[in-house]
């Protein structure tokens, strides 16, 4: 049933958990259809000529994986399709990752939290050009990321580090300049999670099930209505208008609907508000139904199988035989072939196509193509090296995001005339199985330049810094510095001898985390704590208590607990250097020595105490065996907004970072800009295109000439018994028992008030307000400074203040510039729930301007607009 704006509004702002009143997700149909508005014309009108002759099992074809453990293959026609994402594809958001066995010759890139920490959008945009030019080259058609979800509700929460930060702006923007880039480079990028995937805990009810949870089924991420649109939507609204050609539903369930399963967070939020045109994949599992989730807006099953490594499958054969005893009406299905062409068009797979060359299962050159029935002995890998000059970018990355959270006078950077330098802590080190040596980089062996899971890569090779600094001082240095590490974080002693002689001790320390697939040292992908990992603490009261120049130097994921450290007299200088990849060292060593001014910011806030970011990950089932209950009751309110509001002083505040110069902030100035009034959206669709002709079942049996591999999944019947075909006991259960009100029908529907066909109502990305401010370096070396610009919405509710938009600029010393920025209408609205659309609240807003989020030395209110 489809339910008023109002009443719907009300069921999704549920009451939360309790064991009688779960929170709940309406029901949203029909599946809205592709309209090929604004920028996917072309593709959109090349999709539907490429459907319109396509045979019913083709178009199947196009929706499913081959299966977890097979490889991609021509119809009988001879006409290739797109299995995108399997053999063709890559499960990863660092490089070229195939599902289970990473690829080679790739590049090994930082992680999507240190181009958060640059600030630096044409970074973002560069690195998605390079990883899409090695997904390109490697035959892949589909890049698994970039990520949104999680966005970081939890500052300990797994993978955190493969999105970008706690904020939507933030991320928002380093989505979208990611995307273009993977997608000028000829691959199609996939946003995801979506939606509200927040922890790893309880992610999967089978995987939280090998841990020893007794749960049946996988979390709720329980959100209301306005907190859905203000946080969690938000940066795939940016990456919707960024042209993103498909986005992957996640694991965990919405308001007790599973992602890949939820009409209102598919249908209605992402392809009926956000006017999303291109294609819904699930996530490796997340697929849970045949009919119910093609008709809650799912369109491609990936890998395909019900179970991973088993030869069934909810779509395969069962969507065609749906198809032909109208249980899924033909416009459906076209319409799911159409995104996923309109998508492969639009960056212009079929122009640069390449087959794929490497591997899912092996590194060996031979191999069996379809490996877990061992048929096909075949070459896999071709070993075709991808990494072109990509180092270069890496590396910049690397040092662009090292942020400086201390410097004493004196302490960085470093000049080539220290007598003695100390290098301490096993994070400066390589490990002793080899930078690959841990499948999926599942430990904390050596030196930290990449989180763990299938968001990783190998590592072509891996600069340590205790390799660069020891290269740095024999090639730069004097030849009278001596250079002494103990890597061995048990080695105290060894540690305080050596710190005790040193002119200064550069101590490498780190926290890891990642998938929850893999547990390290008891950490179940999420942290189990927030200190630093394999003695950390200790290794710095060592060398602190014997050297009175000490440097830490921390490789982490997100935030961890320095309140114990930090202000010691004896550390002169602190860096974050995150996740760099495999150009770690050399990156650091640019900022040590004062080759690149660090000007980083962290993306992230640094608390006293675990307690200051608010609720706990929920790591402990709380409703029976059925899905743990993950209240989003902060609401909006997560790390810094949620110090902000809590009057909480943090150590180091979100934005924060210094530089080896100065920069001063003056004259502010405010302008309204002209706008038309926002209006909203009403009107109705266009009705459901339906392509082809109708066909058959005696037209979809299993066609001659096609040597038919074991387990593969494949689209056509083997009897034109349909029942039998479809080998489903519930095949005669009444439709209407189960298929949802309206959920079939492909009549014009009511137009959402804030929709809109790239992103959502064109209105609200109308500029309002200019604010200009100057910036001046006063200090004597160039610098990149990171003017950050914040605003008051001014309601009771809302949070003190929201970044809304920011630049990185360089700046030579002494050199004025002037930085202008814009604020658009969504900028300063808040989503109003009754009227399910953006508000301009009556409230007084205020605009601040400094670098970082508690430094805003420049204010002003805002005129009204409108």
């Amino acid at each position: 049933m489809k339910l008023g704006w109002l009443e719907a509004t009300v069921l999704t702002a549920a009451t939360f958990a309790s064991a009688k009143d779960l929170a709940y997700s309406p029901p949203y149909y029909p599946s809205p259809w592709a309209t090929g508005e604004g920028e996917w014309a072309e593709a959109y009108r090349r999709a539907v000529d490429f459907v319109s002759n396509l045979t019913l099992a083709e178009k199947v074809n196009l929706t499913t994986g081959a299966g977890y453990v097979a490889h991609s293959y021509e119809t009988a026609r001879g006409i290739e399709l797109v299995l995108t994402a399997y053999a063709d594809g890559s499960k990863n958001t660092v490089s070229v990752r195939p599902v289970v066995s990473p690829a080679d010759y790739n590049s090994g890139f930082p992680a999507g939290v240190n181009v958060a920490a640059t600030w630096d959008k044409q970074l973002a945009y560069q690195r998605g050009v390079a990883m899409g030019e090695e997904h390109r080259d490697k035959g892949v058609d589909v890049q698994l990321g970039p990520v949104a979800g999680p966005l970081g509700k939890y500052p300990d929460g797994g993978r955190g580090w493969e999105g970008f930060a706690p904020d939507p702006v933030l991320t928002g923007v380093m989505m979208a300049e990611t995307i273009k880039g993977i997608q000028d480079a000829g691959v199609i990028a996939c946003a995801k999670h979506f939606i509200g995937n927040e922890q790893e805990h309880f992610r999967q009810a089978g995987e939280a099930q090998g841990y020893g949870y007794n749960i049946t089924e996988s979390v709720s991420s329980n959100i209301d209505d306005k907190t859905m649109h203000e946080l969690y939507l938000w940066p795939f609204v940016d990456s919707v208008r960024a042209g993103v050609g498909s986005v992957m539903c996640s694991y965990n369930q919405i308001n007790n609907s599973y992602g890949c399963s939820n009409s209102y967070t598919l249908n209605k939020l992402l392809k009926g508000e956000l006017g999303f045109q291109g294609f819904v994949m699930s996530d490796w599992g997340a697929h849970h139904s045949g009919v119910g989730d093609a008709l809650a807006g799912l369109d491609m099953s990936m890998p395909g199988d019900v179970v991973l490594g088993s030869p069934y499958s909810f779509w395969g054969t069962n969507l065609t035989v749906s198809v032909l005893n109208s249980t899924i009406p033909e416009w459906r299905l076209d319409d799911m072939a159409v995104r996923i062409m309109a998508a492969y068009y639009k960056v212009g797979r079929d122009r640069v196509r390449t087959p794929p060359n490497f591997s899912s299962w092996t590194r060996d050159e031979y191999g069996y193509e379809h490996n877990i029935v061992s048929e096909n002995y075949v070459k896999l890998n071709y070993r075709v090296n991808v990494q072109r000059d990509h180092a270069n970018v890496i590396r910049k990355i690397g040092s662009d995001s090292t942020v400086l959270l201390k410097n004493k006078p004196g302490a960085l950077p470093l000049t080539h005339q220290e007598r003695l330098i100390a290098i301490l802590g096993e994070d400066a080190g390589s490990n002793a199985y080899g930078a690959n040596g841990c499948s999926d980089r599942g430990c904390d062996n050596g030196t930290l330049a990449m989180g763990w899971g299938s968001g990783t890569a190998n590592f072509p090779y891996l600069i340590t810094p205790e390799q660069a600094i020891q290269n740095e001082v024999l090639n730069y240095g004097n030849g009278q510095t001596n250079v002494f590490a103990v890597t061995d974080n048990g080695a105290l002693d060894q540690m305080a001898a050596v710190a005790s002689t040193a002119s200064v001790a550069l101590v490498f320390v780190n926290a890891d985390s990642g998938e929850g697939y893999i547990s390290v040292d008891g950490n179940m992908g999420d942290r189990k704590n927030m200190t630093l990992w394999k003695n950390g603490e200790e290794v710095i009261k060592t060398a602190t208590a014997h050297c009175n120049n000490t440097i830490v130097i921390m490789h982490t994921p997100g935030s961890v607990l320095v309140g114990d450290w930090y202000d010691n007299e004896n550390i002169t200088a602190i860096l974050w250097a995150g996740l760099p990849g495999q150009e770690s060292g050399r990156s650091l060593v640019d900022v040590l020595y004062g080759r690149v001014n660090p000007g980083g910011k962290t993306p992230f806030t640094w608390g006293k105490e675990r307690k200051d970011y608010g609720a706990a990950i929920l790591t402990e089932a709380n409703n029976g065996n059925g899905a743990p209950q993950d209240d989003f009751n902060e609401g909006n309110l997560i790390d810094y907004r949620r110090f902000d509001k809590d009057d909480v002083e943090p150590i180091f505040e979100f934005g924060f970072g210094l530089s080896y110069t100065k920069f001063e902030f003056s004259d502010l100035e405010v302008k309204a800009l002209k706008a038309d009034k926002y209006e909203a959206t009403t009107g109705k669709s266009k009705h459901a295109p339906v392509l082809g002709k109708s066909e058959k079942a005696s037209e979809n049996l299993f066609p001659s000439g096609i040597n038919r591999v074991r387990q593969y999944l494949y689209p056509w019947l083997n009897s034109t018994n349909l029942k039998e075909s479809a080998a489903d006991p519930d095949y005669g259960m009444d439709a209407k028992d189960y298929i949802p009100e309206g959920a079939t029908t492909g009549t014009p529907q009511e137009l959402l008030p804030a929709s809109g066909p790239s992103g959502g109502n064109a209105g609200l990305f109308e500029d309002l307000i200019q604010v200009t401010a100057t910036i001046t370096n006063a200090g004597t070396v160039a610098g990149d400074e990171v003017p950050q610009l914040y605003v008051s919405l001014g309601g009771e509710d809302d949070p003190v203040r929201v970044l809304r938009a920011f630049d990185r600029v360089s700046i030579a010393p002494g050199q004025q510039i002037q930085w202008t920025t814009t604020l658009n209408r969504r900028d300063l609205s808040n989503w109003d729930v009754a009227s399910q659309n953006w508000v301009i609240s009556s409230a007084q807003k205020k605009v601040y301007v400094g670098n970082s989020s508690r430094k805003l030395p420049l204010s002003a209110d805002l005129p009204t607009v409108q």
